[in-house]
């Protein structure tokens, strides 16, 4: 029964019914068939891995929390994040294994990033929020301080931005928290052009935090 009908006479009801029809007809001529838009079309025991010029990036798996939990564990490396540094291994294993199902179902994509020349751990990057009809999703990076100020997040970016464009992603979204300036200058280089400001985005120690939004069409 339609909303409401009981409420309704009708001559009322067959209105209703036929612009409820016909958005639907409009949804559906939006998107042939009515089929999600085939972007980032991932195999999930087949999952990508990239190259640039020293770097590997392989999809992130169980195991790896052992390397993201000391750089997680970092105050300065945390600083700029929605959640204070952690000292607990067993939940950065759980936020590792949360990716990883993530990239099981499609939903995201995360990378850890190691050099070519001795396979080094040096951080992460990621996909995330795949938005396959809008064609547009979300990226982040997080690289341990011994590896800042080398362009190794620039570099794991530009392959990142690049697959997502031969993927079919349109536009790429970006978010830092105010006072981040390394981020915001890695985005800007990027490509990346400020969107907006969130107020009090984030509550992080007791305290509200303010959020820029930063985004890259493709």
């Amino acid at each position: 029964m339609f909303p409401g009908a009981g409420r309704l006479n009708p001559a009322e009801i067959k209105r209703a019914l036929y612009h409820r029809d016909r958005r639907k007809t409009i949804a559906s001529a939006s998107h042939p068939g009515g089929k999600t838009p085939m972007i980032l079309d991932l195999d999930p025991d087949r999952l990508p891995i990239l190259e640039t010029g020293r770097l590997r990036l392989e999809p992130l798996g169980i195991g790896d929390e052992v390397n993201l939990y000391p750089i997680m564990g970092d105050p300065e490396v945390m600083a700029f994040w929605d959640v204070a540094e952690i000292d607990d291994p067993e939940v950065v294993a759980r936020i590792v294994a949360a990716e990883v199902e993530a990239m099981g179902h499609g939903r995201a994509l995360y990378w850890a990033m190691r050099t070519l020349t001795d396979g080094a751990f040096l951080g992460s990057c990621d996909l995330s929020d795949i938005d396959r009809w809008r064609r547009r999703a979300e990226v982040g990076f997080m690289l341990g301080q011994e590896a800042w100020g080398q362009g190794y997040a620039l570099e794991a970016m530009q392959g990142v931005i690049a697959f997502a464009g031969v993927g079919g992603v349109r536009k790429l979204t970006a978010r830092t928290h105010l006072g981040n300036r390394r981020s915001e200058v890695l985005l800007q280089k990027l490509g990346f052009s400020e969107q907006g400001l969130l107020r009090g985005h984030i509550l992080k120690d007791g305290e509200r935090r303010d959020c820029r939004v930063f985004g890259l069409l493709l």
